[in-house]
């Protein structure tokens, strides 16, 4: 049994006991003030790898869910808790952006809350603070406004709800608050593995409220925790490397990797003291442990964890709190790699699990600080009131920036104009919305900035064949192929270059070889229908549409171009569905409007094809389909 706690803990001064907000009150305010900050994010688009997590066709039924759990690979990281919470939510919501949103804006106050009970368990000045400094925090938007980062706010709720549960084990030694604790840390486990820090936080939290450590109180009851979470952290890396990419390239040698930790742990602090100039994709720094300076920054680091731990004897709390962030912080300072690592070294997503342990630290001692000097409790709170509405005015433009893909890498580029990533990633969005020609440019950035990029090369290549310059574009397909044969996107994009130089069986060699190595790639699928409709080979090219349908059933092309092979063939009045069916599903698209009033004017059903000419016309002044058709009909 562990010795009697002590009250307060070491580290704070004794503070008169202030009301405690009740939680129906505090739970109210936290959720509105969350809500009204992540307003301008809450109907923002997909993003970036938003789609690789909301749950894929082939799992959204019940097969799929047992997939999620039992096949490593089905989903992009083995996060089945995550997934599974993924596919429910697509059952209740679909598609619709606004319901994701809000869900990790509920998991992100239910964070918020949870911090505030634990710190409220343990004594801590300053809970309500540090609860609403988190909350409202812009390091956090990264994490709450881009759906992908569902990991990180509901892994931090169950992480939080085990750290809780743990209190109530630790103070009772009752079996079923242990058993309730180590489900909850296995349910963040199942959502993010940077979780597995856990166990060694609560022995540092044991440590700050006792003073020592008790091996059969404390580390023994731990040590199936710590089993848990190195496997969960050894699978992940493995699958990083192996499945995600991840790679170290400079960072090869443990020099370089000391380096580099220091540096980002300053950064992030920094970040937290002072959050602007937030990136969505930072500067990637040269690390040279060869560079004599770089070491400065480690040595600074290990030299202020020194002098902490000799005025541990004046207070634990500062030691602690060091602990508990730069322990959280552990799994993303470099020593392991991760894919991210391609694009830079630090991202604010990394370090929100983290988070609440430095701002439960910085709120706590602002309480204490303010109630030594006896400065008025009125102004106390006024003060914060004021750090909290500038830390809402932050986040509220930042979650601006989270509306869309354009406002995202504008503003990213904003801060960093030299980030490929960025720059190819808004580059090949505005192709595939009809803009190669806007595209164009930035993926010429992104090539001068990573010429040996594959998915660099295979974009560039895929906007000079939209934009008519097909003999441009095959060298650079050809060339990601070459540096990546099993790139199935740059095989689709050399295929595509080649019919349109009339080099037709190429073409359909280079769809097929696209198709063996990623059979759910929709668009070879259309470009290989397409080339068989175009070789006399409709019902071979039918087949193609309609497994392109099945894997897309949402996506108007497969069906346009279904409508199209069968028109082209005669066969007028089974292709109309398909023309109808692209226009159900994108209404605003003048292209398929028009062709699909030209073909009911064809049919004879003058009447039917009239509005969508005209709506053609609205959308599309001077279309020049449209308006011969509507000629001929007589306007």
């Amino acid at each position: 049994m562990p010795p009697p706690l002590p009250a307060p803990p070491t580290g704070h001064a004794q503070l008169p006991r202030a009301r405690e907000w009740p939680w129906p009150t505090l739970s109210c305010l936290l959720l509105a003030a969350t809500l009204l900050a992540y307003l301008p994010a809450l109907g923002g688009d997909f993003l970036w790898d938003d789609e690789g997590h909301v749950t894929r066709p082939e799992l959204r039924s019940w097969a799929g869910l047992g997939r999620i759990w039992g096949e490593v690979g089905a989903t992009q990281q083995y996060y089945p808790l995550l997934h599974s919470v993924f596919w429910v939510q697509h059952r209740l919501w679909g598609d619709a952006t606004a319901g994701y949103h809000l869900s990790n804006v509920v998991w992100h106050t239910l964070s918020a809350l949870l911090l505030a009970a634990v710190l409220r368990r343990l004594a801590v000045p300053g809970a309500v603070l540090a609860a609403f400094a988190f909350a409202l925090h812009p390091v956090a938007v990264e994490s709450v406004a881009w759906i992908a980062e569902q990991k990180n706010t509901l892994s931090t709720v169950c992480y939080l709800g085990a750290a809780l549960l743990w209190l109530r084990f630790d103070a009772t030694r009752r079996p079923g608050a242990y058993a309730g604790a180590t489900a909850w840390f296995v349910a963040a486990l199942l959502t993010k593995t940077v979780t597995a820090t856990l166990p060694a936080a609560l022995l540092v939290v044991a440590w700050w409220r006792r003073g020592t450590l008790s091996w059969r109180g404390d580390v023994a009851p731990l040590l199936p925790w710590f089993a848990l979470g190195i496997g969960a952290g050894l699978g992940t890396a493995w699958l990083e490397t192996n499945q995600i990419g991840a790679e170290a390239g400079e960072l090869a040698g443990p020099a370089a990797r000391v380096v580099l930790a220091g540096r980002i742990l300053w950064f992030y602090l920094g970040k937290v003291l002072w959050p602007v100039d937030l990136a969505f994709f930072y500067p990637r720094w040269t690390v040279d442990p060869g560079v004599a300076w770089q070491w400065l920054v480690p040595a600074a680091a290990a030299l202020v964890l020194a002098g902490l731990f000799l005025r541990r004897a004046q207070g634990r709390g500062p030691l602690a709190a060091a602990l508990l962030w730069g322990g959280t912080l552990f799994p993303a300072l470099g020593f392991f790699d991760v894919y991210p690592f391609v694009f830079s070294y630090v991202a604010d997503h990394f370090q929100y699990l983290a988070l609440p342990a430095l701002l439960a630290f910085l709120a706590a001692t602002a309480t204490t600080a303010w109630a030594k000097r006896g400065w008025s409790p009125g102004l106390g709170r006024a003060t914060a009131a004021c750090v909290l509405a500038a830390l809402f005015v932050l986040t509220w433009r930042q979650a601006g920036h989270y509306r869309d893909v354009v406002s995202l890498y504008t503003a990213t580029l904003a801060r960093n104009p030299d980030s490929w990533a960025a720059q190819l990633n808004l580059g090949t969005h505005l192709v595939n919305t009809g803009q190669p020609a806007e595209g164009l440019p930035h993926l010429e950035r992104a090539r001068a900035l990573r010429p040996d990029s594959p998915e660099v090369l295979n974009s560039l290549a895929d906007a000079l064949q939209r934009v008519g310059r097909p003999r441009d574009a095959l060298p650079l397909a050809d060339e990601a192929v070459r540096r990546q044969p099993r790139f199935a996107a740059a095989h689709n994009t050399r295929g595509a270059a080649l019919m349109t130089l009339a080099r037709p069986e190429e073409g359909t060699a280079a769809f097929r070889r696209a198709l063996e190595l990623e059979p759910g790639l929709v668009v070879a699928r259309v470009n290989l229908g397409w080339a068989l409709a175009n070789g006399g080979r409709l019902e071979e090219a039918v087949a193609e549409f309609a497994a392109a349908g099945r894997l897309a059933p949402t996506a108007p092309g497969p069906e346009f171009k279904w409508g199209l092979a069968l028109a082209s063939h005669g066969r007028l009045p089974e292709a109309l569905p398909h023309f109808t069916r692209a226009v159900e599903l994108a209404p605003a698209d003048p292209e398929f409007r028009a062709t699909l009033g030209r073909a009911l004017a064809d049919a004879g059903r003058a009447a039917e094809a009239r509005p969508h000419l005209e709506e053609a016309l609205r959308r599309a002044p001077g279309h020049p389909g449209a308006s011969e058709v509507l000629e001929r009909l007589g306007r």
